[in-house]
């Protein structure tokens, strides 16, 4: 019995995966510096780990 290997044809919708990775993580981080400015306005100079 033969083995053939599937024929894989990368979608070509404009986007590879790399391109969609590094949206994600561009993406990833401006969403934790959003959520750090958030937090660091919320706070009155107190960190999380005093108290």
């Amino acid at each position: 019995m033969e083995k053939k290997a599937p024929a894989k044809k990368p979608k070509q919708t404009g986007e590879t995966r790399e391109d969609r990775l590094k949206q994600a993580l561009k993406a990833n981080l401006a969403r934790r510096k959003a959520q750090v400015r958030a937090r660091g306005s919320a706070s009155t100079g107190k960190s999380e780990g005093e108290g």
